[in-house]
């Protein structure tokens, strides 16, 4: 797919992320939307899916270990053709399946339950154990937040991933810098996140510009490369990114916009998008 398709797929996908957060007046609009791009790539251009079938024997498996921001995995599952977008505004509502973590048992495409911190990259490994041990090609891709790195159950994961050799196991860090209580620099540094993977025996991959496409398509190309270790992808993103008031800001974390940010948020996406030029039929 070109870029500028890809551009496209991104700015309905932040659409879709606000129509959640907005309807429900609840989630985590600031990651979703820094991880925009790498959603887009994973489930439009590197992975190997198929929404008219979730359970494909040989799909590749996505994990959202930062699990709160369920409203960019939710946008890009229906945006992909899991579900209906229609069904995004029941986020977080009673009686919706789209609840405030991805759940399994109820989601098309979503492979693990996830939202505990820490832990979405262990099922992670065991997802590409398994791979590994049957003799399968798939891959098992994980998004972590830089915040989310702070918990000491990711580097226990991490060192058994390269001790097991997880080739099939690439770690994504969405390093938008900003977790829900400030800078994550000033909070509980984890930098440099690139040499602490590396020390873990990972095949390291810094992004400069994780909001970039072409970056993006070069990273996931080298990750495909790499045989004997597992990778770490490290996304320099913006929280916020593509709304400009909530661009890094911090208390775009967790809170939602009202009627009035909503609609100044959806004017500046449809003037971006008008900016891409007419879609070909």
């Amino acid at each position: 797919m070109n870029e500028l398709n890809l551009k496209r797929h991104a700015n309905r996908i932040r659409k879709g992320i606000l129509d959640g957060v907005h309807a429900a007046r609840s989630g985590h609009p600031g990651g979703s939307l820094s991880a925009t791009e790498v959603f887009t790539y994973l489930y439009f251009e590197e992975m190997n899916i198929d929404p008219k079938n979730p359970k494909m024997e040989g799909r590749d498996r996505f994990v959202l270990s930062k699990g709160h921001t369920a409203p960019g995995l939710y946008a890009t599952l229906a945006e992909r053709g899991f579900f209906p977008k229609e069904d995004l505004v029941t986020l977080r509502h009673t009686g919706s399946y789209l609840q405030g973590h991805p759940d399994m048992k109820h989601i098309p495409g979503v492979d693990m339950s996830s939202g505990s911190l820490g832990q979405g990259i262990s099922a992670a490994c065991g997802m590409a154990l398994a791979a590994k041990l049957r003799g399968e090609s798939y891959r098992v891709y994980t998004l972590l937040g830089d915040g989310e790195i702070q918990e000491g159950q990711v580097w226990e994961a991490a060192m058994f991933a390269a001790a097991k050799k997880l080739n099939h196991l690439t770690v994504i860090v969405d390093n938008n810098n900003l977790q829900i209580d400030g800078a994550v620099s000033e909070v509980n540094s984890p930098y440099p996140i690139d040499d602490k993977f590396e020390s873990f025996n990972f095949h390291v991959i810094n992004v400069e510009d994780g909001n970039d496409f072409t970056q993006l398509k070069a990273a996931f190309g080298e990750a495909r490369r790499i045989k004997d270790q597992p990778v770490a992808i490290i996304l320099k993103t913006v929280k916020g990114k593509g709304v400009s008031f909530m661009e890094n800001e911090v208390g775009w974390h967790g809170t939602a916009p009202n009627d009035e940010q909503y609609k100044e948020a959806i004017a500046e996406l449809e003037e971006a998008y008008a900016k891409l030029g007419k879609e070909e039929a």
